[in-house]
């Protein structure tokens, strides 16, 4: 791996991550629902959030201080604390007193590449709020990353402004990852350039690319886009991803060979492996591979975190 820095943060310090931290339920089955009656489905309780995600895949992959601002529910705070600490992320857990924690039912269809489809409920998650946030959080933190999905309530928007002027302030690089393209359509392509205005990396799937520049060419999207954010390193999922700057493409990494079980967390893995290779000081085309290994392991497996060795996931909390 090349050891050249390519961006704002250098090689030492810590990575803090703001975002979303769920509870997902997957189901994984066989073929289309059958509507109005039963399907058979192998069906897990598990932790999850992109935000989450992120963190734990960037621990997996070597990032040795990494920290975790999120919103839960009283009725899973401790479960998912212990499961972040499981996976080497410090979390930094505000309890909602009102909302219960995010809950996302995964639909992964085994005959479709393990594509899947999810129904969200995101709780606690999206009331993230400024006063939950405190310039303190950057100390000893040379990254901070931001789920996309803090943009998708006015709340969250608030924490995002509020946490990327603070980074500005100190010099610390930032990154954002749009997280859905379906809240994103919602949200429109230009809100939301606005609102990531002065990010140094954006880190989108080839189907956001598309929404945030109306190029059908995931590539070209790419390429577009990064004529208004620095670094651009778009995730084209089984074609690998694509690095652009300065409105050009620099890298084209391919995809590392897999077999699929779960797609869900795949985006986040390979976000939460990149960093952790920005952060140890990679190159940005060195880094997006390290993200398509880290993308490949988590198709490989059901749910979004990373393997751990020393223990299995606890069983979740009784709703």
């Amino acid at each position: 791996m090349t050891r050249t820095a390519d961006a704002a943060g250098g090689a030492d310090g810590a990575l803090l991550v703001v975002g979303d931290v769920v509870t997902d339920v997957v189901a994984r089955h066989r073929g289309a629902l059958a509507s109005g009656t039963d399907t058979s489905a192998a069906i897990r309780t598990l932790p999850g959030g992109a935000g989450a995600n992120v963190a734990c895949w960037a621990a997996y992959r070597g990032c040795a201080d990494v920290r975790l601002l999120g919103r839960v529910g009283a009725d899973g705070v401790a479960w998912h604390e212990r499961e972040l600490v499981a996976s080497g992320v410090r979390p930094l857990l505000v309890v909602d007193a009102e909302a219960p924690t995010g809950t996302v039912v995964c639909l992964v269809d085994e005959e479709a590449a393990a594509e899947r489809t999810f129904l969200t409920d995101s709780g606690a998650s999206l009331r993230l709020a400024p006063e939950d946030w405190s310039d303190g959080l950057l100390d000893g933190v040379a990254r901070l990353h931001l789920s996309g999905y803090l943009l998708f309530s006015a709340s969250g928007r608030a924490v995002v402004r509020t946490a990327l002027d603070a980074a500005r302030a100190r010099g610390v690089a930032t990154s954002v990852d749009p997280a859905s393209a379906g809240f994103l359509a919602e949200l429109g392509a230009e809100r939301f350039l606005d609102l990531v205005r002065g990010v140094d990396v954006l880190l989108p799937s080839r189907d956001e690319a598309r929404l945030l520049t109306g190029l059908s060419d995931g590539a070209a999207a790419a390429a577009e886009l990064s004529g208004r954010v620095p670094l651009v390193v778009a995730k084209q999922g089984a074609d690998g991803a694509v690095v652009a700057r300065g409105g050009a493409v620099i890298a084209r990494v391919p995809a590392a060979p897999a077999t699929p079980r779960d797609t869900t967390g795949a985006g986040d893995a390979f976000t939460g492996a990149f960093l952790a290779a920005l952060l140890a000081g990679a190159a940005s085309g060195d880094a997006a591979a390290d993200g398509c290994a880290a993308g490949a392991r988590a198709v490989e497996r059901v749910g979004g975190r990373p393997p751990r060795a020393a223990r299995e996931p606890q069983a979740a909390p009784v709703r």
